[in-house]
């Protein structure tokens, strides 16, 4: 019991630094979104470099090893490495690039948690069924969407909240992408190759597009570093640690909570705020993401057999 209460409280805290990265990118919305981006992605690298090392002595202790050893291992993970970075690298430009759009935070917190919904919608056309949960699920998910950004009906929606919606699309496919790998290769060599091949396409993205100079990087330094270092790095080792012998979908529930996390924080630090309506929008998305996660059907069986 301890324990899970002590994993719970590491993926709140993951959540938390999630959801306030959302101010961070925020934040940064004043320099292009592929040279922010690179910025961030080559600290997570520099941080999940000796995250990787800490856990090779960790397992070397415990008697095991997680390195590639065969040609075919190694390939895998260099396969697993491409897929899931450049899914990451699209999902996480189109996410900043919203935000740039539109700062709002809350926005974009609510509008990205709804891969927490979309991933077993996807699921279906892989031949895993769904329930009626997740169908509910939808259609509150939906009209949360309606009442958050369509304010003058369906004619009224911005064009960031296209770029965020896609943002979600993509981090489901990078989502459903490391499902398919992370039982096949080491998972924290997979988000470091991962993160690499962000940082290495977004530096050839902000290249080509736009214009990063030294400048740009110094005046955006913080929301860089607290991206970089706290958001991709840190968070990303506490989700590890957290998600040891927790129910899987009580730890999605928790994690599902940086939606939560950004609202408040535009809220606090950047004075933001929502409408009635856009509020009570969020409220049915965050609804929605919770549904999905609820093991209700479970929870049935169990009753059923007691």
């Amino acid at each position: 019991m301890k324990t899970q209460t002590k994993n719970s409280l590491l993926l709140l805290l993951c959540s938390f630094i999630w959801g306030t990265a959302f101010v961070a990118q925020s934040a940064g919305s004043g320099m292009g979104a592929y040279s922010f981006l690179a910025g961030r992605s080559w600290l997570a690298v520099v941080v999940l470099i000796p995250t990787v090392l800490v856990f090779d002595a960790i397992r070397r202790k415990n008697g095991t090893d997680a390195k590639p050893k065969t040609a075919a291992e190694k390939k895998k993970l260099l396969t697993a490495g491409l897929v899931c970075g450049t899914f990451l690298f699209a999902a996480s430009a189109a996410q900043q690039i919203g935000i740039t759009l539109n700062p709002s935070t809350a926005k974009a917190g609510f509008l990205t948690a709804m891969y927490v919904v979309l991933v077993p919608v996807f699921g279906l056309f892989l031949g895993r069924r769904g329930s009626a949960q997740l169908w509910v699920s939808m259609v509150v998910a939906v009209l949360g969407l309606y009442l958050l950004c369509m304010k003058n009906g369906f004619g009224s929606i911005e064009s960031s909240d296209w770029v965020l919606l896609s943002c979600a699309v993509l981090f489901s496919f990078q989502i459903m992408a490391v499902d398919h790998f992370a039982p096949q290769v080491d998972g924290v060599r997979l988000s470091l190759l991962q993160f690499f091949v962000v940082a290495v396409e977004s530096t050839v993205a902000a290249f080509l597009f736009e214009a990063p100079t030294a400048a740009q990087f110094a005046e955006n330094a913080l929301p860089i570093f607290y991206c970089g270092v706290l958001s991709s790095g840190v968070a990303y080792t506490l989700q590890i640690l957290g998600q040891q012998d927790l129910n899987p979908a009580i730890a999605s529930l928790i994690m599902c909570l940086e939606s939560v996390f950004s609202a408040l924080g535009g809220w606090l630090l950047l004075s933001q705020s929502l409408s009635a309506r856009e509020a009570f929008g969020c409220a049915l998305i965050f609804a929605a993401v919770v549904l999905a996660q609820l093991p209700l059907e479970v929870l049935h069986r169990a009753k059923k057999a007691s």
